[in-house]
């Protein structure tokens, strides 16, 4: 079944499982959106303190969105009705922003996703609250070191397969779990499209990666077991085990020497501490 999604005018994308491959019109458009997103996650760091609420920076998020005339892709996406997710300590991603307050030691991903002129800008990273402990930063630097790890294994002539082989080698370096439930994802006039991209993979497995091709890599790294579930809201995916979890994510594009990260921050606030 195709999934559609009208983008602009009469134009009419849709997911039927092919690997997509864009030229220069959509880098372009990859580009401002994800420029977009790179900088409201820039914003976040002065946002993201102990006592203030995760729906009261999903609020400041959406706003960031509208006053710069894209719309917050998530809103309304199966039911969604805020502007980002927001996951906190041991929640692993989808995290739904609310009443809870940001205590001093917690470590949380923000996932934004603006929609700007037709293109997803979709990109998430860890921020600090206070002053979180040892093993809480330390995970967050090696999921991090994981991210590039796999976007430096991205290039054409790879195999999809060598980004989750990069990524995973490196967490096992550490003793961390990388979660298998989640991947990154295809990209571009559509939120979600082919391919996938699976974050513990084997190397030389997988298809060709080939210059046009736009999608996520986002690792998330346990610093206990692997496992996770799927809370009773629908969303909200947590280690089974307590244990904390990391995320950061990019959205790249392949081209004809390597690759391009349309989400990199300008402020160069990739990884924390930002302030």
């Amino acid at each position: 079944m195709h999934e559609y999604q009208i983008v602009e005018g009469n134009e009419t994308v849709y997911r039927d499982g092919t690997i997509k491959l864009h030229g220069p019109e959509g880098f372009a458009g990859m580009r401002k959106a994800g420029r977009l997103a790179a900088e409201i996650l820039d914003a976040c760091a002065e946002l993201v303190k102990p006592g203030v609420t995760t729906g009261a920076i999903d609020a400041a998020i959406r706003s960031m969105i509208l006053d710069a005339g894209a719309v917050p892709a998530t809103m309304g996406y199966r039911g969604y009705a805020h502007s980002s997710c927001i996951s906190i300590n041991h929640v692993i991603c989808h995290g739904i922003p609310g009443d809870k307050v940001l205590k001093d030691g917690d470590i949380l991903n923000i996932d934004v996703t603006p929609l700007v002129d037709g293109w997803h800008g979709d990109s998430s990273r860890m921020f600090y609250a206070g002053e979180p402990p040892l093993k809480a930063r330390r995970l967050v630097e090696v999921t991090y070191e994981c991210l590039m790890l796999g976007i430096a294994a991205a290039r054409p002539g790879a195999r999809l397969g060598d980004i989750g082989a990069a990524i995973e080698a490196h967490a096992a370096k550490h003793r961390y779990s990388v979660v298998h439930e989640f991947c990154g994802h295809g990209l571009g006039r559509l939120f979600h499209d082919a391919p996938e991209v699976i974050h513990a993979a084997k190397a030389g497995t997988g298809p060709e990666l080939k210059p046009g091709m736009f999608f996520t890599i986002e690792p998330m790294i346990n610093l206990g077991k692997p496992w996770a579930k799927v809370l009773s809201d629908g969303w909200t995916a947590v280690t089974r085990d307590k244990s904390l979890s990391a995320q950061f994510e990019h959205s790249i594009g392949i081209t004809e020497d390597g690759c391009e990260i349309f989400t990199k921050s300008p402020m160069g606030r990739d990884c924390p501490p930002y302030l």
